[in-house]
């Protein structure tokens, strides 16, 4: 049962509360948080109405009563903490990427792997139930075969040069920084519904905003909308705030992927069109129960989330009739829903439904390869 696994949450920014929320909505029993520091800590523990505020990472680890834990962290410590937790014995759930390089995240596979514990990484956005509908019609021939997949994921918290989080630092969040932190949430999307493996890749990055005014004090992601004067000082950017990439996947598909963190009114839009030889599918985070689905021979239909009209893996995944809307927390309790069960199933030999280690692997090696091809302004192979 889920509330017997006891599971600890490290990090209480932006995402850290996230996964308090879903994890109850599921009713995993959470043990307690950690911040930044005791301060960060002891605020989201009396704010959020947990049993504790931990002093730190050891004593999480020391914990006999924790079975999981949540890694929320800034990407440069997922590495670290992951390790640390997968040798004390604990499952782990980690914010994506999975770790700042391809050496770092194929040794966590391996550990994961040699130590039998599941852990995964929290590609969300594959658990929306018309996610998991595409997925199923793609298994099942009704797309039929896969000739292109093009999308976008496109924001505008990092519009003006005022908007500034840790996010935009290569040493905090890694070279790539809109690939790579909402990037990767599409091209996990797409490997999750089609099946398919990129074989290379060709890709343009621009940095719009070369120096950015950096507040004195931090802010946390998507709050810098704030009004009234601020003290600033510039700090160089190294990192993208848009990618154009153009896929091959293997097989012979092609796809292309349009990412910005700088385009005025999307808040957090990601799309993609899956088109196939006998449908096309187009599916947008900004509208999440709606899939419209292309035809030549007849009318287009428009299917909405509605447990009766969907196949038995995005029916499983609704938690609420049709017409009454499911969006971005209830893919997270999706996502981690599929974690838990799996744990509580036991058997560490079954494929896993959830984004895994290795999927986290795969995703960092096409990052590499992505800033490969920009640098050097070439086709480059994936792995």
């Amino acid at each position: 049962m889920l509330h017997n696994i006891h599971t600890a949450v490290i990090g209480a920014g932006f995402i850290g509360p996230v996964h308090v929320e879903a994890l109850r909505r599921l009713g995993v029993t959470i043990t307690g948080i950690l911040g930044v520091d005791d301060k960060e800590s002891n605020s989201a523990q009396q704010k959020l109405g947990l049993p504790k505020a931990y002093k730190s990472f050891d004593e999480v680890m020391a914990d006999k009563n924790v079975h999981a834990v949540h890694l929320a962290v800034p990407n440069v410590l997922h590495y670290e903490l992951s390790k640390k937790a997968l040798l004390a014995g604990k499952h782990v759930l980690c914010e994506k990427p999975l770790a700042m390089n391809s050496k770092e995240s194929a040794e966590l596979v391996e550990l994961a792997r040699s130590r039998k514990q599941a852990a995964a990484v929290s590609y969300n956005v594959r658990f929306y139930p018309l996610n998991l509908e595409a997925r199923d019609r793609v298994k099942k021939g009704d797309v039929g075969q896969i000739y292109a997949v093009n999308g976008s994921y496109t924001q505008d918290w990092l519009y003006y040069d005022t908007d500034y989080n840790w996010r935009v630092l290569a040493d905090q969040g890694g070279e790539l920084r809109a690939v790579g932190d909402v990037g990767t949430h599409w091209m996990d999307l797409i490997h999750a519904i089609t099946g398919l493996e990129v074989e290379a890749v060709l890709a343009d990055l621009n940095i719009v905003h070369p120096v950015r005014k950096r507040p004195k004090g931090e802010v946390q992601t998507y709050t810098g909308k704030v009004s009234g004067p601020m003290q600033t000082e510039p700090v160089k950017i190294t990192t993208e705030d848009y990618a154009g990439i153009l896929f091959r996947f293997k097989g012979g598909a092609r796809g292309t992927l349009n990412i910005s963190q700088v385009t005025a009114g999307r808040k957090n839009c990601l799309r993609y069109e899956i088109a196939g030889s006998k449908c096309a599918l187009y599916w947008n985070s900004e509208a999440p129960n709606e899939m419209w689905v292309g035809r030549r021979e007849k009318a287009n239909e428009m299917l909405v989330r509605d447990p009766s009209l969907l196949g038995d893996t995005g029916r499983r995944f609704c938690t609420f009739p049709g017409g009454h809307n499911e969006g971005f927390p209830d893919a997270f309790k999706n996502c981690f829903r599929s974690f838990y069960e799996y744990i509580d199933a036991g058997d560490f030999s079954a494929p896993p439904l959830y984004p895994t280690f290795a999927d986290g692997h795969r995703e960092i090696l096409l990052c590499e390869a992505i800033l490969k091809s920009h640098r050097e302004e070439k086709w480059v192979k994936v792995g």
